[in-house]
């Protein structure tokens, strides 16, 4: 990659602002990135969020009563 050549300040200016905003976007969007990653983790989201919580909770409830009445 041949270096580029500048022929004022004005230039160089401009190119190290538009460096700058992408570095800016690319933090912002790892920090998104984070964000979604984290959420995606929650223990909510990995069983099937509540309504997966609360049909295990109900057929658990109800597996114990049926094994107490058998026994």
């Amino acid at each position: 990659m041949t270096p580029k050549r500048y022929s004022s300040f004005a230039e160089i200016d401009m190119d190290l602002r538009i460096l700058k905003l992408e570095q800016e976007v690319d933090l912002e969007s790892l920090k998104l990135s984070l964000k979604n990653s984290k959420q995606s983790l929650y223990p909510t989201n990995l069983l099937g969020g509540f309504g997966g919580i609360i049909q295990k909770l109900l057929l658990t409830l109800l597996a114990k009563k049926f094994f107490k009445k058998i026994t």
